[in-house]
């Protein structure tokens, strides 16, 4: 099998977090985390609430009598419990259903990572705002301080609030207006004035070229885009044709030095083809590079969570 082709490891059954790391999470100001992963699905806890993604009705009831266990052992229960069905079709996702608990409580909830707040929606579609793999990634980025930022693809611009509270300037992308509304709604939520930090809504790939005519350059870029979508007038992205697309044209803003983030939830790409995809666009553009792996999180087992690799310009 070709690197290109080659699959992450199948995943094990359903693997639980040790009940004493959620106390360890909330020390660390974390209130967002996966407590299990399985084949069929898995739970995060979002704030005082779960969520439980499911295949099928066996992984649901195998989840839900896990969370009565695990509830038991770590003293913590949850106020209420959504559920999110699994479709194999995009197309036949629907949003989270309330399966137990007050359902007068508001619809959307704030929750904490490192002490930064997101909100997030129950009821705005199938995915709630906050993706839970990219914690050590948002981490790195705050380690690393950068001045000028870019997300792209920013959803709800949990990135670009990280950058934002390091001092940064920020440029989020994304072609939902909804979704940038509610990074703006982020930023309020940590007390960032928006004077030095723009929301656009576009097509990413013919932004970047309309950047690099206007000079605008950055030392840190988020690339972390859709395995599929259609962009302006219709226009089809495909993550595995078309991601040395969008790095090269990442390149031709970032400056001489810059950390550039490749992450994907394509299960056919993982990290060793994504490096390798890196190491060929910085060829051509005739940029010299490290990379660099962040390490696993804890509550997300090898098999689950994106593939990412830091592509360190120098």
């Amino acid at each position: 099998m070709s690197l290109s082709n080659a699959r992450r490891p199948p995943p094990q059954p359903i693997t639980w977090i040790a009940p004493a790391q959620n106390a360890l999470f909330e020390a660390a100001g974390t209130t967002a985390h996966r407590i299990a992963s399985g084949f069929g699905g898995w739970l995060e806890r979002l704030g005082d609430d779960v969520m439980i993604s499911y295949k099928n009705e066996q992984a649901l009831r195998e989840v839900m009598d896990g969370l009565e266990n695990w509830s038991a052992e770590s003293g913590w229960k949850p106020v209420r419990v959504f559920t999110r069905f699994l479709p194999i079709k995009n197309d036949e996702r629907i949003s989270p259903v309330l399966h137990s608990g007050d359902a007068s409580l508001p619809i959307q909830t704030i929750v904490t990572e490192a002490g930064i707040r997101y909100g997030l929606d129950f009821g705005t579609g199938y995915s709630h705002g906050l993706f839970l793999d990219q914690r050590g990634n948002r981490s790195k980025l705050r380690t690393m301080r950068p001045k000028r930022l870019l997300n792209t693809f920013a959803y709800t611009c949990s990135f670009s609030v990280v950058a934002a509270l390091t001092g940064a300037e920020t440029l989020s992308v994304d072609l939902s207006r909804k979704s940038l509304d509610r990074g703006r709604e982020n930023f309020a939520l940590n007390d960032i004035r928006e004077a030095n930090h723009r929301f656009m809504a576009d097509d990413v790939l013919e932004l970047l070229p309309k950047l690099e005519q206007r000079g605008e350059r950055f030392d840190a870029i988020i690339l972390d885009p859709p395995t599929f979508s259609r962009g302006n007038e219709g226009r089809l992205w495909q993550v595995e044709q078309h991601f040395e697309d969008l790095i090269k044209a990442a390149l031709e803003v970032a400056m001489p030095k810059c950390a550039i983030l490749l992450s994907t939830n394509c299960t056919k790409i993982d990290t060793i083809s994504l490096e390798r995809r890196a190491r060929a666009c910085a060829k051509i553009k005739r940029r010299n590079a490290q990379y660099v792996r962040t390490s696993p999180e804890c509550d997300f087992p090898e098999g689950f969570g994106a593939s990412t690799v830091w592509m360190m310009l120098r």
